[in-house]
């Protein structure tokens, strides 16, 4: 054959050029992993990665498919494998090794080491002839492919590395060839190419700019508040950190609820970016609904075009159509100076082993990585986390600012214990001294019942009443309808409503406390970590010490009031069962640690109170991190991916009756039609579900209360409560 070609006809009808796709694959890879000195590496992996389709079996197979519109397969009706090949070469390198992984996942994903070897022995063993073939052909395209190549890879990597950190580096390099080979791919099939996106780095006179009206703004919707001055302070030590820090580290950023972290964070990352050259800067929250907030925010600083928001929830379909295919691209790679995210995207991603969840992850190198409210971290998975943290900073020229008002004592653990370090803020102590803006009440002995509660907060005119799940919200909730006593609503918060339903309420609850009018909340936790809302009283089920501390930051938050009321309750009558499921020791280490007299906001009592949580879970050798740890350095990615797990236990997508109906059933139509669905449908659909556990939601379908839609994804049949979503009354089915 006198051509070779790596796609079909494009809308220009012209076919892309194997040669060509292999040079620009090999090009653009090399460019992303230069960021982590394995630009050599990526590219050459790039270069071989589809070097299998120069056979004249796939050739035949690539036209057969482009005259029907369909995959490309052999005449037996199967597959084609065009992968083997560039493995095969990639493996012969001496140096590369492990890393031919990526031409053999580069489109199923990374898998283990022992199908690596099986790949290379069959290739060798059985398919020489296809091997010799494909070689040859692509050697008159790409001869530098031929022979054994001078592939330079980083220092560290050809010393006594890490196990995990060269594991990560494959990682990395994947993520580059992948993402390469796809807008390679892209740019053939649309004729568009990438928008450049301004680094990081050139944004800091914007973004100044556009804080001074951001604050003036505030100002004018809220007035002066004592807190300013404070806020005003940790900006400027956040900001001379970032200035004067001139090598990847970990940035602790411990400072109370209210301090303007978020903003502050912001400056660090730019001022960090300039002083470093660096592009990007990826913010990572525990929820979605702070991921909104925050993302809210940092389009106010550096702009609605420079902040990309990625979960589930985002809205495109108000987006021009160039914007909406941008932040299409941007979603896959990141592709943005600021992206704004999930903990679980970003940690899943980066334990994952399929191209897609992974293109993203070489955006990391080089970049700021902002862990916000990070206490919310899961204790099973902290020491993956944790090493991965490390190796990312130390091989991968990444910083991470820790940001929290209860910061973790990461520091006390082995894996930690000798990484660069740098605290934002000098004197937390002082800080945390100067904005203690609440008063705890202790009533644990003896324990209240929620009909006690409801009695003696009925009258009080703004209040916040926080538990610990879904089924003691429901119960409260309706406890302190009955006897509200002073006017203004009972509302209500939890997974239970679906996504638009809570937005709604918080805007609502927002509105009234601005406006100085009566309301009552009834929420669980999900409103505590990050959630900017300012109550003058908030009641807090016993829960661990962070979660108490995150709670009180919702109270006087402003420092509007001289002094506002935290009160920490034992429920007799709650579902101890579930909150011991839920928070294990931490729940009987708050117990003994804390109380009347021995207060939260002490910094080196909640330092004690992290020790000995360690300590008693013995996180550092769990048995799911020490196979983790195992597994990544026999490099076997599907099982480190099936292990790895942020949510301990896992919801279910459930759609619910809230919203406009005509839209929701049109929108259940088109998933339920027969044919490929196209993936907007289950966006558009996020603002009309709520979450149930998937062992509840399997009941509710023996029950009759739902059916299943696709997948995870399942319908309420059942009733949708105004006030709490899904709740079947008093009985047994509260959840």
């Amino acid at each position: 054959m006198a051509e070779f070609w790596a796609h079909s006809k494009n809308f220009q009808q012209r076919r892309h050029e194997l040669g060509v796709h292999l040079r620009g694959t090999a090009g653009r890879a090399r460019a992303f992993a230069e960021v982590f000195g394995a630009g050599a590496l990526a590219f050459y992996l790039g270069l071989v990665h589809d070097v299998g389709k120069a056979t004249r079996a796939w050739q035949v197979g690539l036209l057969r498919a482009e005259a029907t519109n369909s995959r490309v397969l052999g005449v037996d009706g199967r597959g084609i494998d065009h992968k083997r090949a560039g493995t095969w070469l990639a493996a012969r390198q001496a140096k590369l090794g492990v890393f031919a992984m990526v031409v053999w996942g580069h489109h199923g994903g990374l898998r283990d080491k022992q199908v690596l070897k099986d790949a290379v022995t069959q290739a060798e063993r059985s398919n020489s002839a296809a091997m010799k073939e494909a070689v040859g052909n692509v050697v008159a395209l790409v001869p530098e492919i031929e022979g054994v190549l001078p592939v330079v890879l980083p220092d560290w990597l050809t010393r006594d590395a890490d196990g995990e950190a060269v594991e990560l580096m494959v990682r990395m390099v994947f993520s580059a060839v992948v993402d390469a080979d796809v807008i390679d791919t892209r740019e053939h099939r649309t004729g568009q190419a990438p928008v450049e996106v301004q680094p990081l780095s050139s944004l800091v006179e914007s973004f100044e700019a556009n804080r001074s009206r951001y604050l003036a703004e505030q100002l004018r919707q809220w007035g002066s508040s004592p807190v300013d001055e404070v806020r005003a302070r940790v900006y400027a030590q956040a900001v001379a950190a970032g200035s004067g820090a001139g090598e990847p580290g970990i940035y602790p950023f411990a400072a109370p609820t209210g301090a303007g972290k978020t903003i502050a964070a912001a400056g660090f990352g730019v001022y960090h970016a300039r002083r470093r050259g660096l592009r990007r800067m990826i913010v990572a929250v525990p929820l979605t609904s702070i991921t909104e907030q925050n993302a809210k925010v940092y389009r106010s600083l550096f702009g609605a075009e420079n902040v990309l928001e990625h979960h589930s929830s985002v809205d495109v379909d108000g987006m021009a159509d160039d914007r909406r295919r941008q932040h299409r691209l941007a979603v896959e790679n990141w592709d943005a100076p600021v992206v704004v995210t999930t903990t679980v995207q970003l940690f899943e991603s980066l334990f994952d082993c399929r191209p897609a969840a992974m293109r993203k992850l070489h955006r990391l190198a080089g970049a700021v990585i902002v862990l916000d409210e990070v206490q919310a971290l899961p204790d099973a998975m902290l020491m993956p986390i944790l090493t991965v943290l490390r190796h990312l900073v130390e091989c991968f020229d990444t910083s991470v600012v820790l940001a929290s008002a209860t910061q973790p004592e990461y520091f006390a653990l082995d894996i930690f214990r000798d990484v660069p370090a740098a605290p934002l803020i000098t004197e937390p102590q002082q800080l945390f001294d100067e904005l203690r803006r609440v008063r705890f009440e202790w009533r644990c002995r003896p324990k209240p019942s929620f009909a006690e509660i409801a009695e003696e907060s009925a009258d009080l005119r703004q209040v916040l009443l926080i538990v610990n799940t879904t089924r003691d919200a429901a119960r409260l909730h309706r406890e302190l309808s009955a006897v509200r006593g002073c006017g203004g609503p009972v509302l209500h918060l939890s997974t239970r409503m679906a996504g638009a339903h809570r937005r709604k309420v918080l805007k609502r609850i927002n509105l009234r406390l601005r406006l100085g009018r009566a309301v009552a909340v009834v929420s669980t936790q999900l409103v505590e970590a990050g959630v900017d809302v300012d109550f003058p009283v908030v009641y807090r089920a016993l829960a661990p010490a962070e979660a108490l501390l995150q709670a009180a930051g919702r109270c006087n938050r402003h420092g509007v009031r001289s002094e506002g009321r935290v009160v920490v309750f034992e429920p007799a009558d709650g579902d101890i069962r579930a909150a011991q499921l839920i928070y294990g020791s931490a729940l009987d280490i708050t117990r003994t640690q804390f109380g009347p007299g021995r207060e939260l906001d002490q910094l080196d009592a909640m330092s004690r109170y992290y020790k000995t949580r360690y300590a008693v879970d013995g996180i550092e050798n769990s048995t799911t991190a020490v196979r983790i740890r195992q597994l990544r350095r026999e490099f076997n990615f599907t099982k480190v991916a099936e292990l790895f797990t942020m949510i301990e236990e896992r919801t279910v997508s459930v759609v619910v009756p809230y919203g406009d109906p005509a839209e929701r059933r049109e929108l259940l139509e088109e998933l339920l039609a027969e044919g490929p669905v196209d993936p907007s449908v289950y966006r558009r659909l996020q603002p009309y579900t709520a979450s149930l556990p998937r062992r509840l939601a399997a009941r509710a379908v023996a029950d009759g209360l739902t059916r299943v839609l696709v997948g995870d994804l399942y319908e309420w049949l059942g009733d949708y409560h105004r006030d709490r979503g899904i709740d079947y009354g008093t009985g047994d089915f509260i959840f």
